[in-house]
């Protein structure tokens, strides 16, 4: 948690304002959702790792269990699936906010402001290209030009993973190998191992299946099934679908990306930017999560770390 002073305050809301009006103008209307809201219907919209990060206290007048939101999505689902229930075309929503955190690590809570956006009822490369491009041209209007947008495919690690036939456990050591990108501790794991011999053999691959958007050409020689065949068909278009728009953006895959596992269903990406350490921006298709609250639909969206962001533009001007 944390105080903005007058200065560091008006940059922050200056890079606010910036990016909604970007939204603004590609359609996005804005909404507004509570910072806190019962537990049992947010936790609908959360996996295991955002429960775990959830700050819970008990509402005094009611003595219900409510809940400090650790992210936002969830929340834009519950209310496209409720107040948009009608809408007849693509919902297109933006925001801006915090969220918090459990850090058990580090013993406490973190604080973080978000800006971002989510765009439900359009399936497939058309609207995950319109969202990255979105993406793009938001962190260019706060001067962040040029990003690095790495794409990974959660479904893909899906096919993946469920094809090993690892007990449950392994199959959690496996996952944690791939994303630390641990080959040593994934061979090991890997001799528990019961699924098809391609399928093992294609896990072996994944943390070294990296790099320009050709590496999907190498992946699909080697791929194990369908689904994952399907699943990289599936990034090809989106990766096609980027490129016909000409982005002022270099495009990475990654092949091995198996973060935000229970929440996204297919593309995942992120954004890098010259002088922030970490991604300023993340994002990805989730068709699951709006049928949670009742209503059925494809969705994609991101966000961004207002905080990330504003530090890699104050250190972009110290060095001009």
């Amino acid at each position: 948690m944390r105080d903005y002073a007058p200065q560091a305050a008006a940059v922050r809301l200056r890079t606010v304002e910036a990016l909604l009006s970007v939204f603004g103008r590609a359609g996005f209307a804005r909404v507004i959702t509570p910072a806190f809201e019962y537990e049992e219907v947010l936790a609908l919209g959360l996996g295991d790792a955002a429960r775990a990060a959830t700050v819970r206290f008990v509402e005094p007048s009611s003595g219900q269990v409510v809940a400090l939101r650790p992210d936002i999505t969830p929340q834009i689902a519950r209310l496209i699936a409720t107040r948009f229930r009608d809408e007849p075309g693509p919902v297109r929503l933006c925001y801006e906010g915090t969220v918090v955190r459990l850090e058990r690590a580090a013993h406490g809570q973190r604080e973080l402001s978000q800006a971002g956006v989510e765009l439900a009822g359009l399936p497939g490369p058309a609207g995950d290209a319109e969202v990255i491009a979105l993406a793009v041209d938001a962190l260019a209007a706060v001067g962040l030009t040029h990003p690095t947008i790495d794409l990974g495919h959660l479904g893909l690690a899906r096919e993946v993973l469920a094809a090993l036939a690892l007990p449950a456990r392994e199959l959690e050591e496996a996952r944690r190998c791939i994303a630390k990108r641990d080959r040593t501790g994934l061979d090991e794991v890997l001799r528990a191992a019961r699924g098809s011999r391609p399928a093992i053999e294609f896990a072996r691959l994944l943390p070294e299946l990296s790099g320009s958007p050709a590496v999907l050409a190498t992946a699909k020689k080697k791929a194990p099934n369908p689904g994952v065949r399907r699943a990289l068909a599936d990034l090809a278009s989106i990766v096609a679908a980027i490129s016909a728009r000409r982005l002022d953006a270099r495009l990475h895959v990654d092949l091995g990306e198996v973060r935000g596992f229970d929440y996204y269903t297919g593309v995942r990406f992120q954004a890098f930017v010259e002088g922030a350490p970490d991604a300023v921006l993340r994002g990805g298709r989730y068709d699951d999560l709006l049928a949670r609250y009742g209503r059925p639909s494809p969705a994609v969206g991101f966000a961004i770390d207002v905080e990330a962001v504003t530090g890699a533009i104050e250190l972009d001007r110290r060095g001009e």
